[in-house]
């Protein structure tokens, strides 16, 4: 009986989505090149593609729901290929490319943002369903600055970027306040500028300043694998040189170049995927360097790893929803059970994708240094 019933209610959604209209209210991605009308979106979450390659005998695109072949472009009579995701795909930022006989190729219409390892396209479905860019949205409102910062690396000899966000009172504060900070981490495969291309943490810091629900801090961004974490390998990696560069090296020149509050009590470290894993290893490395810890869709802390309660002012935990969202908020109950101050924030209706970490930044800024 069970069976009947579990085969029924495949067929019967089976049924619904073969039933769905798909709206034509497309328009081009936000993600595109300026002038491209494809890739598109619609209001539901679908995207639309259409590419230029008239001698191919196949084309299909990474991002999608056709299992491991992804979207299965067809050809026209003009040479074009055009396909539609055959279902809504999770609203916010995605990375796909172009597989054309068998090769990998990015599309032509859009942007290129460095994930996967490589510079890859990008494309943007819009929260029509949620209204969750409200939280990067770009307003008429003051903004901050993004700098591109080189500092001499004696870890790896040779010279090194970071980027380093200002909030919007930073240049013209004839007071000149300091500021606590947060160094974020990016994933697995990304760089420095992921966290201020796909993740809009500058705008999402504006927003919140302006809307008066945080103190103004600066936010900094480097590469984390500064000794080139082979992918299957992440398990074994070394975090070790890193934890060198960003400790011994990074810090001081940010907090002897820029009006920082140079403290462990005003000094937070946070990262997304693998680079949660970093920021587990580092901060409980060097608990007298940060107060205040973030693990977005990896790594995790027991309250065994804390050996006393006071070394941390805050952690904070989160993931999407369709990570597991339980397991997180075990964990922040279990160190709050400890005597730890934790958080834990589940993105709902959300993967390991870059709305979940664009909404984890915006709840942890207000709970590390909220009004």
């Amino acid at each position: 009986m069970r069976k009947i019933l579990f085969m029924a209610t495949i067929m019967a959604a089976t049924v619904c989505i073969a039933q769905t209209e798909i709206k034509e209210d497309f328009v081009p991605s936000s993600k595109n090149q300026p002038g491209q009308e494809y890739p598109m979106v619609n209001s539901q979450g679908y995207a639309r593609f259409r590419i230029q390659a008239p001698n191919a005998q196949s084309v299909s695109v990474s991002l999608g729901l056709g299992g491991n072949g992804g979207t299965k472009l067809e050809k026209g009579a003009d040479g074009y290929w055009t396909g539609t995701t055959s279902g809504p795909m999770d609203e916010g930022f995605h990375y796909y490319h172009l597989t054309i006989d068998g090769g990998t190729f990015n599309d032509p219409g859009t942007n290129n943002y460095y994930g996967s390892s490589r510079w890859e396209s990008g494309i943007e479905i819009p929260t029509y369903r949620t209204g969750d860019s409200d939280i990067y949205a770009e307003r008429d409102i003051p903004h901050g600055e993004v700098h591109e910062i080189k500092f001499w690396c004696k870890e790896t000899g040779s010279l090194k970027r970071a980027f380093v966000y200002t909030p919007p009172t930073y240049s013209s504060d004839k007071a000149k306040v300091h500021y606590p900070v947060l160094y974020l981490q990016h994933g697995y495969g990304e760089d420095e500028t992921a966290w201020f291309t796909q993740g809009h943490a500058d705008l999402i810091m504006d927003n919140l300043i302006a809307d008066g629900k945080i103190r103004p801090f600066i936010v900094v961004t480097t590469y984390g694998m500064i000794n080139h974490a082979k992918f299957g390998q992440i398990a074994t990696f070394d975090y070790s040189p890193f934890e060198r560069v960003l400790c011994d090296e990074l810090i001081p020149y940010v907090d002897s170049h820029f009006r920082t509050i140079a403290n462990k009590d005003n000094r937070a470290m946070a990262g997304l995927s693998m680079g949660g894993f970093t920021t587990q290893v580092v901060t409980l490395a060097r608990p007298e360097v940060f107060g205040y810890y973030g693990l977005l869709s990896g790594g995790s802390y027991t309250p065994q790893d804390i050996t006393d309660p006071k070394q941390v002012r805050k952690i904070f935990v989160s993931c999407g929803s369709k990570e597991g969202g339980d397991r997180i908020m075990k964990q922040a109950e279990d160190l709050r059970a400890a005597g730890i101050d934790a958080m834990g924030y589940v993105s709902e209706g959300t993967a390991h994708e870059f709305l979940t970490w664009r909404r984890a930044l915006y709840e942890m800024a207000q709970y590390f240094w909220g009004k």
